[in-house]
């Protein structure tokens, strides 16, 4: 525990600064962050981390994290981010040939699907930060989404914890998660729209209650999702934790699971 708090009081240090500053240094925070869960992905897999095909999705991985405002790199190679996922993707399969299939079609596929989810998760965390001058005719603040996000999925966290552990009895999914329950969840999910209303009261981030509570909800869920697919992950491949850059607290995808689905969603549901 004393590790945990040690650990936690460090990384905010860190990167809560990088948060409020961002710009040029929150980008390159999420191009190292990016970086590292796809090596922590890699490892799982245990595909050798210095190779044609995990070099192949790194530079996919780079491209994709190109923030939406950035369009003179993709003018520069007259390529857009789907055209240049086509091009990895037909590179990887020529390599299963070129390697006589050691490097398998499962490998491609497992290299692809980890690009995307990493890709995908911290690209949203950046267009996050940056925000929109303007949705639906309102100044979207980036950073104050955000904390919003940051805040939902933390009492999600703690209430599935504390709720769960006190009630609980009904397991959620004991082959993935054993000692997460149906009590816990919901509990989460009940503080998640506590805090989201005295967040809004503060920094209000939507003018109608039904649709923070609507999603609010979604995000609960979602963050409780994305915590469940890396728990998965670890326990297909064996792994106590996705890796051991964080003392106490594991790898990058350890604590970044929820937001990566978190983001993505509020973006697709025009919240941002």
């Amino acid at each position: 525990m004393k590790q945990r708090i040690i650990t936690a009081v460090i990384a905010i240090a860190l990167f809560i600064p990088i948060v409020l500053y961002g710009g040029a240094p929150f980008t390159i925070a999420i191009y190292v962050l990016a970086s590292v869960g796809l090596y922590e992905l890699v490892r799982m897999k245990k595909l050798p981390v210095l190779s044609v095909p995990t070099v192949l999705t790194a530079v996919l991985l780079w491209f994709i994290l190109v923030p939406s405002d950035a369009t003179n790199i993709f003018d520069a190679i007259r390529l857009t981010k789907v055209e240049v996922t086509f091009v990895i993707v037909l590179l990887l399969l020529s390599y299963t040939v070129l390697s006589k299939n050691t490097f398998t079609f499962d490998d491609a596929s497992f290299l692809l699907m980890s690009t995307i989810y990493v890709a995908m998760g911290f690209f949203y965390l950046n267009e996050t930060r940056i925000g929109r001058p303007e949705l639906n005719g309102v100044e979207v603040d980036g950073l104050r989404i955000l904390f919003y996000a940051l805040f939902v999925i933390w009492a999600t966290d703690s209430g599935a914890y504390f709720i769960g552990k006190a009630i609980g009895k009904h397991k959620l999914w004991p082959e993935i998660s054993p000692n997460k329950t149906v009590e816990g969840s919901i509990g989460g999910i009940i503080c998640a729209i506590a805090v989201a209303f005295v967040y809004n009261a503060f920094e209000p981030v939507s003018g109608s209650i039904a649709v923070l509570i609507g999603v609010t909800i979604a995000v609960s869920i979602f963050g409780q999702i994305g915590d469940l697919v890396e728990s998965a992950f670890k326990r297909h491949y064996g792994v106590k934790d996705s890796g051991k850059i964080l003392p106490g607290h594991g790898g990058i995808l350890d604590r970044f699971d929820s937001l990566l689905f978190v983001l993505p969603l509020l973006h697709f549901l025009h919240f941002i």
